[in-house]
């Protein structure tokens, strides 16, 4: 085998399960709209089931549905037969895949899920099975052929079978008007949660950790709560803590352009009055935006009336993940 001939293979298999997807398509029809409906209409949870590498599959359409709001989970047909069937309930819906629509795990457990009843979804690859007949709706992910050279390994079968589960799930998702926070309060964890769902109250300074000066401080204390409290900026407040201005890194080096005199000059004379601020219920990725769009690096937060809360940097925002 050269590296040429590695390398027709692996497109030759790309384009066969390419194939296999593009003729889905023309599949998409009223059977897939009340395959929806159905998924929609459930008051319980969608159980999906298969055998061997349709099992597979299965459970990764069971993990994109319980991700996009559709609660569901994989239960083993082999299981079910020895106890797990009682995981479903009358409310529940299930979807079963099998490429010939005759595996015996499955067909056992065919007239045991319609005495419960509950609606039955298949995925196969053969019309006129035992599967599909029995259920409710059959969607057809039957392939041409397989990938796989001697047409054995499932290959093109299990990635139509993959195609239609996403369509599935996605279409549902749409129908729901499921939101990115929706996916974010599943996926805690993720870039996408933190960035979703964490706020600026939970990572910012707050209390004595807030460098802040009275507008009556020098300079010189200025640069010294700046360094004590390390943010690159001090909130400059009046006597009721409420924010009159912001001192910063930016704001020192154009006093030294000025010569001002450090230690008797005023903060108030140098700070930058009316200043961005951020609200600590925001999301905090809305603070990444703020800076980013004004060209600065550290932000105070405050309540509606101006009160000084807390104050937050890049540096905060890295910490959290959000940038």
């Amino acid at each position: 085998m050269t590296e040429h001939s590695y390398q027709q293979l692996g497109i030759a298999v790309l384009k066969t399960e390419a194939d296999s997807i593009n003729a889905l398509i023309d599949r998409i029809d009223h059977k897939f709209h009340t395959a929806c409906e159905m998924i929609l209409a459930c008051k319980g949870r969608i159980v999906v089931t298969g055998m061997g590498k349709s099992g597979h599959i299965g459970n990764k359409i069971a993990a994109t549905l319980a991700s996009t709001g559709t609660p569901a989970f994989f239960m083993h047909p082999g299981e079910a037969s020895h106890g797990d069937l009682g995981m479903i309930t009358e409310q529940d819906l299930v979807i079963a895949l099998s490429n010939s629509g005759e595996v015996s795990e499955i067909t056992t457990l065919l007239p045991l899920l319609k005495r419960l009843p509950v609606p039955l979804i298949s995925l196969t690859g053969n019309n006129q099975s035992t599967l599909a007949e029995m259920a409710d709706i059959n969607l057809d992910v039957g392939v041409e052929k397989e990938a796989c050279p001697l047409g054995l390994a499932p290959t093109s079968s299990t990635t139509a079978s993959l195609a239609m589960g996403d369509a599935l799930a996605i279409a549902v998702l749409e129908a729901r008007g499921f939101t990115e926070e929706d996916f974010a309060r599943s996926h805690p964890g993720g870039s996408l949660g933190r960035r979703l769902l964490l706020r600026v109250k939970d990572i910012m300074h707050k209390d004595k950790r807030i460098p802040v000066v009275s507008s009556d401080a020098s300079l010189k204390q200025a640069l010294l709560e700046m360094s004590n409290k390390g943010l690159g900026m001090t909130a400059v407040s009046d006597s009721s803590n409420h924010l009159l201005g912001i001192y910063t890194d930016g704001d020192l080096r154009r006093t030294l352009d000025s010569q001002a005199d450090i230690k008797t000059a005023m903060v108030k004379d140098y700070m930058t009055p009316n200043c961005v601020t951020i609200d600590a219920e925001q999301i905090a990725s809305e603070a990444l935006n703020l800076m980013d769009n004004n060209a600065i690096n550290a932000l105070i937060v405050t309540s509606k009336n101006g009160e000084i809360q807390g104050a937050l940097n890049m540096h905060d925002l890295l910490r959290a993940g959000i940038v």
